[in-house]
């Protein structure tokens, strides 16, 4: 028998994918329905933040034709964290054994899926890296990419992780990681939330493994993060990293 290609998709555990919505009727149904053609095992939950353009109603038909996907509708927009707990609840909830997570617009290549669900078989935590040997970005502008590339090193400096992707959206973990870590302790939200998550994981002792993604920057519709948020990540990384020499202190 010859050996599982990379981005085969191994025999997993039961699977979530967790995807944040707000705005993103052009993209989510095609997104969600090529994750539960091309992978055994594995369903979707939708988090949809009231999108008035009717995401939410989308994926539901969806459902109906017998998808295995969810929808969690909230009334208002309340942030990327916010969202990614709703899905982290839920996934526990139903006991699922991995949760990942991914952006609804296709920036993230769900045939790279496969390549992770490999990794998280041999690790705790796994990050879809932009920034690892193959890994890159497309059709972002040269700002964009300064800013990703500098959030990144200001946060593996002054926190001491070794990850080169910190603020990737593209992940998976074990459910027992997110069970140790009370990842619902984490007030932050955004690229803050996604570092908190790095940094209590790595602090944990769990075992994280980057594999390579190409980011491709949304063809419809428009970006939901605002540079701001960029700079808003550094003040809390700032913080965690006094939180980190206290603790070493005690």
């Amino acid at each position: 028998m010859s050996p599982p290609q990379p981005n085969e998709p191994p025999a997993t555990p039961r699977a979530l994918v967790i995807i944040p919505t707000y705005n993103e009727v052009e993209s989510a149904p095609a997104l969600v329905t090529t994750l539960t053609e091309q992978y055994a095992n594995i369903e979707v939950v939708v988090v949809d933040d009231g999108s008035p353009d009717g995401t939410a109603d989308a994926i539901d038909a969806l459902r109906s034709e017998g998808l295995p996907v969810h929808v969690l509708r909230r009334q208002s927009k309340q942030g990327l964290g916010a969202a990614y707990l709703a899905g982290f609840r839920f996934g526990l909830d139903h006991d699922f054994a991995w949760l990942f997570t991914m952006d609804g617009d296709q920036s993230h290549d769900p045939r790279e899926l496969g390549a992770m669900l490999h990794a998280l078989e041999a690790h705790d935590m796994v990050i879809g890296s932009r920034y690892v040997p193959e890994g890159g970005i497309s059709n972002w502008p040269f700002y964009r990419r300064w800013l990703s590339s500098t959030a990144n090193w200001f946060t593996r400096t002054l926190l001491d992780l070794p990850y080169r992707d910190c603020t990737s959206g593209y992940r998976g973990y074990r459910r027992e990681v997110l069970e140790r870590i009370d990842v619902f302790a984490i007030q932050a939200s955004g690229y803050s939330f996604l570092e908190q998550i790095v940094w209590r994981v790595d602090s944990a002792g769990f075992s994280v493994s980057e594999v390579p993604i190409l980011f491709t920057d949304r063809q419809a519709g428009a970006s939901k993060i605002a540079t701001s948020e960029i700079f808003k990540a550094a003040w809390d990384v700032i913080a965690s990293r006094r939180e980190r020499r206290d603790s070493l202190r005690d």
